[in-house]
């Protein structure tokens, strides 16, 4: 294993397996993530296959191809794209013979070393446990079978595997039971901020789409911020004075999107999700530069689905404008677009970086808050994009 000032160098392999799997060609985010986890790409792998090998995912003639990719060039290990079984992955350690691991346990690693908050450290642990619960199928045969005997924790004859497995079961029972006191928490904070009748923003979006940086353009806060992949997991609420308003609305900067996130840390953050879903406006921001930004949006969309989301007003910001070619800039920083069967909302091109955009942007959430003003004395029932109101009580 590599030393702790020497990055860990990795394998990547990506399968495709044709029409309704996630497969990117160029392995290009893989990278990204691995790099985010502090490993060196020193190789890339590509193949297609109808369907997994059940043994060995990519089969016993591409696996020797990895092996040999390995030794080649020193890896210590190798980075499957997509989830392997616990069976696959011990399987594939065994052939190669160097540590094999999954986008989603790439996913948790990352998340492990990034979040901050205490209620981040608990989500994310929880999230890793119950990745981990999965893994101890046979995962460490090479130990005998307990003696055990009279007061020994688990009984005669109990095997280790048990044992882990009863241990993390319990951890896992006490984390959820601390997250619960958190939920509690927050929802005593979140029905003050309701009362109080402010008006809610959630920035979601793609990771690595410029959320924190424009989160901190917009309210000059000096959130964490950098160009890759997942920079920041918390939460992050402030104040946003709209002088065109007249008024103050509160703006919140939550954890990035990524294809194929673990259904686990969707179930551990739902709480910190909450926020996008419990908004009054959700500002989506996308990477107006990147080449598979129509697929990444529809990723945003479909967890927004999720996290029952959906149904929040919403305005897409296309961010990175200082990126774009002369000849992609939009005649206009504001224009509508459609996302949906007759369903129409307002895009805005803004620059985080540069501040080009962000008077544009400022408008648009000013309406906004005018309009729900206007809701909530009886005035109108529908915001400036058409959508129906988000609110289940005192509204019809």
């Amino acid at each position: 294993m590599p030393s702790d000032q020497q990055a860990a160098r990795a394998v990547l392999v990506g399968v495709d397996l044709g029409p309704g799997s996630s497969f990117d060609p160029t392995l290009d985010e893989l990278s990204l993530l691995a790099e985010s986890a502090g490993d060196v790409t020193v190789a890339k792998v590509v193949c297609k296959r109808k369907a997994p090998d059940a043994a060995l995912f990519v089969g016993s003639g591409k696996a020797d191809e990895i092996k040999m990719l390995v030794q080649a060039h020193g890896a210590h290990g190798v980075i499957f794209d997509q989830a392997l079984s616990p069976a696959q992955q011990r399987n594939l350690e065994q052939h190669i013979g160097v540590a094999v691991s999954d986008r989603t346990a790439l996913i948790l690693e990352i998340f492990a070393a990034r979040a901050q908050s205490h209620e981040g450290k608990l989500q994310v642990e929880l999230a890793r446990l119950q990745y981990l619960s999965t893994r101890l199928v046979r995962r460490w045969s090479h130990l005998e079978r307990q003696q055990g005997g009279t007061g020994v924790r688990g009984g005669p004859g109990e095997a280790q595997i048990e044992l882990d497995r009863r241990m993390i079961g319990d951890r896992i029972k006490a984390v959820k039971i601390r997250l619960d006191k958190v939920k509690r928490q927050r929802g005593t904070q979140r029905k003050a901020r309701e009362r109080s009748g402010t008006f809610r923003v959630s920035l979601v979006g793609y990771t690595n789409a410029g959320k924190s940086t424009l989160f901190n353009a917009l309210v000059k806060a000096r959130a964490y911020a950098a160009n890759q992949l997942f920079a920041t997991l918390d939460t992050t609420t402030r104040s946003l004075y709209l002088g065109e308003a007249g008024r103050a609305v509160s703006l919140s900067d939550t954890v990035g999107f990524i294809r194929d996130l673990p259904h686990k840390l969707v179930e551990a953050f739902r709480a910190t999700l909450q926020e996008a879903a419990d908004a009054d406006l959700l500002l989506h921001v996308v990477d107006s530069a990147s080449p598979v930004l129509l697929e990444q949006r529809a990723e945003v969309e479909r967890v927004l689905e999720e996290i029952d989301a959906d149904t929040v007003p919403q305005v897409l910001v296309f961010n990175k404008l200082d990126m774009l070619d002369p000849s992609q800039r939009p005649h206009a920083l504001r224009d509508e677009i459609e996302i949906g069967p007759n369903l129409r909302v307002t895009r805005v091109f803004v620059s985080a970086l540069t501040g080009e955009g962000l008077d544009v942007l400022r408008q648009v959430i000013a309406e906004h808050a005018a309009r729900l003003d206007l809701i909530n004395s009886g005035v109108v029932s529908t915001l400036p994009d058409g959508s129906p109101v988000p609110f289940s009580g005192g509204l019809t």
